[in-house]
């Protein structure tokens, strides 16, 4: 996503330039969100696809940048090729954090080609295991669900959600999925995966609350979603410097002024929060790749674009900006409790991020909130959004 944003922005630009597009899938540019989303429900599968091929450009696809030059401004790919640029994007992405066991068996979902093979495993009679209670395996417990794949989501919180959600949330998330067929095995860890008379059969540690009984269960397929790491391997090769991702400027320019980089992998310092971020979402995306495909081209800009991200889960959903995570100060201003509402996130008695839980269009205002910086108490919240 973020390149096809890259090559939209450098075409408002330059209609002309040469434009190459090198890239790991073997697929051209599509949007990854309907993969875990969307596509379960009524999308067709053409309908994530982005329209680079009509701007120009020339594809290189299922080629792997291995090497990076900085001084000659040369990058060389795993099948040998050599190519030249003038300027250079780092949109590397990240790689799924795995387990230490389990290849060939475990999916680490993230392409389109994950989700064509989880999609074949999946239907009526069909049982999958999600490894992981947060964005992912929460959007995918959900969406398995609807095409009738009984589902089996393993995770080491007490609660779904819990690095993100107030204890109060993640608790009525549990009996929520428990009640659309999702069986949950909660403060659990998998340690171990086998292929066992034509299935899979997974070892699980259970509960120590609750003795902390070893179990197996079996079936049809298994998905992990325990988090991702930048890849930044090209950059630190090529002595750009590099903490938690590639360190960009305001441009989108990285230490190297010829070379740029956005999306997952880049590090930009966030105004709003006077801290260095790196987002891995949607809006992050396009926003940072299109501004730095304008940039690449020649003109000026100033990125200071505060992100949002939103999942739909069941008939749930909700939208989110800024630092979201239970580890701050959380206040919950409910309309109903658990259903609709807002909930705040502080430091330091500043609003660090704003969870809009069933509420819509306020994703604006909540970013004038983070901006702003005013020192607020809890009770200042009540009522402050909608706005």
């Amino acid at each position: 996503m973020t390149a096809a944003a890259a090559i939209s922005g450098i075409r408002e630009v330059d209609r002309q330039g040469n434009i190459g597009l090198i890239g790991s899938e073997s697929h051209q540019p599509y949007r990854r969100p309907p993969l875990s989303k969307t596509l379960w429900k009524s999308d067709p599968l053409d309908s994530i696809w982005l329209s680079t091929e009509s701007q120009g450009v020339s594809a290189h696809m299922g080629r792997t940048v291995q090497g990076l030059d900085a001084r000659t401004r040369q990058v060389t790919d795993d099948q040998g090729t050599m190519y030249t640029y003038r300027k250079l994007l780092l949109a590397t992405g990240c790689t799924p954090r795995r387990l230490p066991f389990g290849d060939g068996q475990i999916m680490y979902f993230r392409t389109v080609d994950d989700y064509q093979r989880l999609r074949g495993l999946t239907g009526e009679a069909k049982r999958i295991a999600i490894i992981g209670g947060g964005f992912i395996g929460s959007e995918l417990a959900a969406s398995l669900t609807s095409t009738g794949t009984q589902v089996v989501l393993i995770f080491p919180e007490q609660g779904i959600g819990g690095r993100m959600y107030p204890p109060e949330l993640a608790t009525f998330l549990n009996d929520f999925y428990r009640e659309r067929g999702v069986e949950l095995l909660t403060a659990s860890t998998m340690t171990a995966c086998e292929l066992r008379g034509g299935r899979t059969v997974l070892k699980i540690h259970g509960d120590p609350s609750a003795g902390g009984r070893e179990m197996e269960i079996a079936v049809d397929g298994v998905v992990a979603g325990i988090g991702t790491r930048p890849n930044v391997a090209l950059a630190e090769s090529a002595g750009l410097v590099v903490d938690d991702g590639i360190r960009v400027d305001a441009g989108l320019r990285t230490s190297d002024p010829s070379i740029y980089a956005a999306g997952d992998v880049a590090s930009v310092h966030d105004a709003s929060l006077n801290e260095w971020r790196r987002v891995e979402h949607e809006d992050s995306a396009n926003m940072m790749g299109g501004h730095a495909g304008v940039s690449m081209a020649g003109h000026t800009v100033f990125y200071d674009h505060l992100p949002f991200f939103y999942s739909d889960i069941f008939e749930l959903g909700y939208e989110a900006v800024g630092e979201v995570n239970s580890r701050l100060q959380m206040v919950a201003d409910w309309v109903v409790p658990c259903r609709e509402g807002v909930i705040y996130y502080l430091r330091d008695s500043r609003v660090r991020g704003v969870l809009l839980w069933n509420i819509y269009g306020q994703v604006d205002a909540a970013r004038r909130l983070i901006a702003f910086g005013e020192e607020l108490q809890p009770e200042d919240l009540a009522g402050r959004l909608p706005a």
